[in-house]
């Protein structure tokens, strides 16, 4: 009809920020009412608390506190999707060549609590026997009865190089499903983003610098794709004038050296965050030419002395 208009209510980003599996979550979603955002952000939230209970080995009565209670007694019952991640986390390992193993969690704490008191590192043969039971291989499935066991005795998993990439690929789906067309799923730096801003344009994601953390060295513009960056810039501590990563190296029990951070970018948020830290442990060569290898895998390496390697398809801005 001429003369008449209709209101059309723009989009607009609604955000929250929480505090789940020990880490900052932030959850953004694009929508164009704020009481639906907000009702779906707290739908993600659920989703990723209940990954957290299954997951957790804070928790007696977790399903992975239960695996690592009858380490070499007995093989436990599992929920499906529980005993689907420890399978994707042992092709992991195969790939990673034992870099990424969900068994070191069995890391003798006493050996590593990277505190100020630590002024030299332990010999070679006490790092060793202090990773003897990390070995991915113990780790039994059995699909039919959809049961796990830990062959020796003192053997532990845990999820913390996978578990927060999987809740956020959880939560992006849940808010997928529930209509949101566009967000972002930030867990602790593993985020996973789709859709684009209400503007049109890809979401500007800033690459941390491992110099100085709250000042990005270079952004990315993405959509429908997850990005984990794993460094020694949060958690490290120096000795005799050298730096060493809080990331021990499961072969040797020893601290990595050599690269300050690794980002990789995959369509994948789990497939992220699990291989951020193996490409540090495997080295700038080794890495570089696994993630060249795999279809969809990206990666940004930033070594000691600040140079910048990266894998053939990445064109920083």
């Amino acid at each position: 009809m001429p003369g008449s208009s209709t209101l059309t209510i723009a989009p607009s980003i609604y955000r929250k920020v929480l505090k789940l599996m020990g880490n900052r979550f932030e959850i953004t979603v694009v929508s164009d009412n704020e009481k639906d955002a907000l009702t779906r952000i707290d739908e993600a939230v659920g989703e990723i608390s209940r990954i957290e209970k299954l997951l957790t080995t804070f928790k007696e009565d977790s399903q992975t506190n239960l695996i690592n209670l009858n380490a070499g007694m007995a093989p436990v019952k599992v929920d499906r999707e529980v005993f689907d991640i420890i399978n994707r986390s042992k092709r992991i390992s195969e790939v990673t060549q034992g870099a990424f193993d969900i068994t070191y969690g069995s890391v003798d704490k006493k050996l590593w609590n990277f505190d100020k008191g630590m002024t030299s590192l332990p010999d070679a043969e006490t790092a060793k026997n202090a990773v003897h039971l990390i070995n991915y291989r113990n780790v039994i499935l059995d699909e039919k009865k959809c049961t796990v066991f830990l062959k020796e005795k003192g053997m532990r998993i845990g999820f913390g190089g996978i578990g927060k990439g999987y809740a956020a690929e959880r939560a992006k789906y849940i808010l997928q499903q529930k209509g949101i067309t566009s967000g972002i799923v930030n867990a602790a730096g593993d985020l996973t983003a789709w859709g684009n801003q209400p503007d049109g344009k890809e979401w500007t994601i800033g690459i941390a610098d491992p110099n100085s953390t709250h000042h990005p060295f270079s952004y990315l513009s993405i959509t429908d794709m997850a990005i984990a960056t794993s460094g020694n810039y949060e958690k490290f501590i120096t000795i005799n004038g050298k730096k060493y990563s809080h990331t021990i190296d499961p072969k040797t029990g020893l601290p990595v050296t050599g690269i300050k951070s690794v980002t990789i970018i995959s369509p994948n948020a789990e497939v992220a965050d699990a291989m951020a830290t193996p490409v540090m442990i495997m080295g700038i060569k080794v890495g570089l030419n696994l993630v060249n290898q795999v279809k969809g895998l990206s990666c940004i390496i930033i070594d000691d002395n600040d140079k910048i390697y990266t894998s053939k398809n990445i064109h920083l801005k």
